[in-house]
């Protein structure tokens, strides 16, 4: 087997590993290197903490009939921890003790740790004084506020805490506001009471995602992270891509978002893959700049592709009101279309340079096309036979299913470790090493396709049980756990070798993973406890209604203008805030204001892309300068200035920051609209063309290097193909109004999970009419009425006029900003027009025209270098 060669020569452009492990350390789980029995300490209360997490996430409560846990208490225990292990892990400053606890450090982590379970602990006696707290609760949450504060302070910087005494100081400032954020104001005592001791402010919603979905997802990442699964992606991606022009450079791409859908973090993402692959970029002669921002650039944006995505994308569950199932099918083709953007414009750099290649593993044609032949043939019959057998026993065997399909899967995981056992294990190349040849991709591949078993527990307990995602993750939790429990033992087993020693190794590396998956959460704990204070703000004083107009009196009702405000406001946001926070700020505030004046603009805009519009600009700001954690992670690499490679990330990021505006106007993107799969197939290889022409026209190179009117023309194709109906709009019209009365008539012929237009008018709660455009959701055909009170909406047909009599709170139907008392007075129905393949078709031809001239140029140039080389 052919294998990246291990030798041991130092490079000079390769940073310390111990740098490196800081970088992560300080940003993930705190400065503090702890010895003896304090770092024994922490550690176990880590360990404590993810079997609680576990324990809360899983059906054993119930099953046994103690240790069930209501929404209220879990949040509270989850900030207890969090508090505490901050404190023990986040020195007060730089120049604090990192080897031990400062005595002032302890009482700051037991008096969070009491302030944040004190909901727990007092949960009957609060539950019975509603509204009514006591001295002591007032006091308990004031000091609570103020360690929560400190502890922001400490895991994510001032910035964060900055705005969150923003948004405090708003609370109490309310009379003395400018008119248009003016507000009545309040207490201290309704402030307390409302942030500490009920669920609208730190407990809220933000702190119940990071304790029922975020941390089971971190955790899985972790433990599959530990089990090795990330160099295993790492070295295929080599395998399959280490041998084409800037194949290193596309290494880095790939494997970033392969790792990247199982950690979640940007700066843990560029450590752990760019300490090989960007000085392996600068050795086949990108600079140290551009390799540390392709590490950054691909990096980010693990945040955004399925299946686990970033801990944003789970707030999205209770903010959009839509499974996670669906999000992710939502999400999936603007992250694929992105990562592929970025491989183009990696190739284009390495054309540019004349990059070189690696050297490629090769055998007999005979030989590789058997292999092949054989590993896709196998992979197919046992994905398939595997399906159809847990259908069978689903079918046959109900009342056993559930053990039946684990004895199944665990057969499966003892045959494919059998199958890596034939082979080496793979070792993490350092990057200063050199690289012989690639290595062959089946052989890399059998050595660990048991790390696919845990994903496909989660995308089969997601997407065809439909278990909500804190039992989904569990499940895959649990699986990820047994693999890294019992991987080594079982390798051992097969070669014969001594199975005592692998099995200690793996329980020590099993509880190191829960120990670090837990301390990696504490910071995301306090920074979601602390949006929270910004979110109970925004609902102690009306911000999100005053916001509305102010925005759109900035704007002018401009919906492309405000679009860019509300992008450079989270790309601001962000350079101080995590990307979780920044979302829940930024979605809190702002995503309410794009559906309004969108529908007051006439455009239905889907929620799901308003709420992911803003997540993707909230992952830009990891690579934006001045701040752009990312971007210093892959600078500490490279050895090159964090400034010069967070602008050259933030070039290459463009292809990213274009996506949003695109599904904002054109949702095909995200799979919604298509009634006609051939046509809405065309429309997203369309999308897709378009990412890849704008990083031609960003770039200034296609197959040659372009002229400037050829940039501009790519640019105009690039607009045609995201946005086809735009021109269509310009000459014909969209929609054929028809009268609100038919509404229940429109619905029963509208197809499964397809959309509806309506116009709905109004008064509103300060009295002003209102008449706006809203998309409805309507999931699987039944009765029109059934249809809409499953997106939490009533109608009733009355005199000629179909008028809102019911919306459910917290439904879909109240995020778009539907109002019990509203009528629906018209239908949008599609007009009868020229299908949007026309403009499609043309910038297909104007595109084939440029690539011609410059194909031709491109020969011209290759034969004068001909001539020149041989004169």
């Amino acid at each position: 087997m052919n294998t990246l060669k291990q030798q041991h020569t130092p490079d000079q452009d390769a940073p310390a590993s111990a740098d490196l492990e800081k970088i992560v350390s300080d940003n993930e789980v705190g400065g503090r290197q702890l010895q003896g029995a304090t770092a024994a300490l922490i550690k176990w209360v880590a360990v404590a903490w993810s079997c609680f997490q576990l324990w809360y996430a899983s059906p054993l409560p119930f099953s046994f009939g103690f240790g069930v846990f209501n929404d209220t208490e879990a949040k509270s225990i989850h900030l207890a921890i969090g508090l505490f292990l901050v404190f023990a892990s986040y020195p007060f400053s730089k120049g604090s003790p990192s080897r031990h606890i400062p005595l002032f450090d302890w009482c700051l982590a037991l008096l969070g740790a009491f302030a944040g379970a004190y909901i727990y602990l007092m949960y009957q006696q609060i539950a019975l004084r509603p509204g009514l707290p006591t001295a002591i609760d007032l006091w308990v949450s004031a000091i609570g506020l103020l360690i929560l504060l400190e502890a922001t302070r400490r895991s994510l910087g001032m910035p964060m805490v900055l705005v969150a005494l923003v948004f405090v100081v708003f609370a109490f400032a309310g009379p003395y506001m400018p008119d248009a954020l003016q507000h009545k104001g309040t207490t201290m005592t309704r402030f307390l009471n409302q942030q500490w001791l009920t669920n609208e402010g730190v407990y809220g919603v933000a702190l119940g995602v990071s304790t029922t979905f975020i941390f089971l997802f971190v955790l899985f990442g972790t433990l599959l992270e530990k089990a090795g699964a990330g160099n295993w992606m790492i070295q295929l991606s080599i395998a399959f891509l280490g041998h084409l022009k800037g194949g290193p450079a596309k290494v880095a791409v790939v494997s970033s978002a392969l790792n990247g859908m199982v950690s979640g973090s940007s700066v843990a993402n560029v450590v752990s893959t760019g300490i090989f692959t960007i000085p392996l970029m600068k050795r086949t002669g990108l600079s140290g700049i551009k390799a540390g921002a392709i590490e950054a650039a691909s990096s980010i944006n693990g945040q955004i592709m399925p299946p686990v995505m970033g801990a944003a994308a789970f707030l999205m569950v209770e903010y959009v009101g839509m499974p996670y199932g669906q999000i992710l099918k939502h999400a999936f083709l603007p992250a694929l279309f992105s990562y592929l953007s970025l491989l183009y414009i990696v190739h284009l750099e390495s054309l540019k340079i004349d990059a070189k290649t690696l050297q490629r593993s090769t055998r007999p044609f005979r030989h590789a096309l058997l292999s092949w032949g054989l590993g896709l043939s196998g992979t197919l019959a046992t994905l398939s036979l595997l399906y159809f057998s847990i259908m069978a026993i689903q079918s046959l065997l109900p009342a056993v299913a559930s053990s039946a399909i684990a004895v199944l899967v665990a057969c499966l995981y003892v045959a494919v470790v059998y199958l890596a056992s034939r082979s080496d294990d793979l070792h993490m190349d350092d990057g200063s090493s050199p690289i012989e040849s690639t290595p062959l991709a089946w052989h890399v591949a059998r050595t660990g396709l048991d790390f696919l078993i845990p994903l496909g527990v989660l995308l089969w307990c997601l997407m065809v049980e439909r278990m909500s995602p804190g039992l989904a993750a569990f499940w895959a939790t649990v699986t990820v756990s047994v693999l890294l429990l019992t991987r080594r033992p079982l390798l051992a087993w097969f070669r014969g070798e001594p199975i005592v020693p692998r099995l200690r190794l793996a329980g020590a590396e099993l509880i190191d993973g829960l120990a670090t998956g837990a301390r990696q959460m504490s910071s995301l704990a306090v920074a979601t406890a602390t949006a929270g204070i910004i979110v109970g703000v925004v609902g102690l004083t009306g911000l999100g209604l005053m916001l509305t107009d102010f925005v759109e009196m900035i704007s002018g009702g401009n919906l492309m203008l405000m679009l860019v405000l509300i992008a450079l406001l989270s790309l601001v946001m962000g350079m101080g805030i995590p990307t979780t926070a920044n979302y829940i700020v930024i979605a809190t505030l702002m995503a309410p204001v794009v559906v309004e004046l969108g529908a007051k603009s006439g455009l239905a805009i889907p929620l799901i892309a308003v709420h992911l519009y803003v997540f993707y600009f909230g992952i830009m700001a990891d690579v934006t300068p001045p701040v752009g954690l990312a971007s210093y992670a892959a600078s500490a690499v490279s050895r090159e200035n964090p400034i010069a490679t967070g602008m050259q990330a933030a070039v290459y990021s463009l292809r990213t920051a274009v996506l949003p505006f695109v599904f904002i106007f054109n949702p095909t993107m995200l799979l919604i609209g298509i009634t006609n799969w051939w046509i809405g197939g065309i429309e997203i290889l369309a999308s897709l063309l378009a990412c890849l022409l704008f990083a031609a026209a960003t770039m200034g190179w296609f197959f040659a290097r372009s002229k400037k009117w050829e940039s501009a023309l790519l640019l105009v194709i690039t607009f045609t193909l995201f946005r086809p109906d735009f021109w269509l709009d310009t000459f014909y019209p969209k929609h054929v109004e028809v009268p609100g009365s038919q509404l229940l008539a429109e619905i029963a012929k509208v197809p499964a999970n397809g959309r509806l237009d309506v116009i709905i008018t109004g008064i509103n709660i300060n009295g002003d009419d209102v008449s706006k455009t809203v998309n409805l959701r309507l999931d699987a055909e039944q009765d029109p009425q059934q249809r809409l009170r499953d997106m939490g909406v009533s109608v009733a047909v009355v005199g000629g006029k179909a008028m809102i009599t019911n919306v459910n709170f917290s439904s879909y139907a109240k995020k778009i900003g539907i109002e019990p008392g509203y009528e629906v007075t018209t239908v949008l129905l599609p007009a009868p027009r020229p299908s949007t393949l026309w403009p499609v078709g043309i910038a297909f031809a104007l595109t084939a025209l440029i690539a011609c001239l410059q194909r031709r140029r491109q020969s011209q140039q290759q034969r004068q270098q001909a001539i020149l080389a041989t004169a």
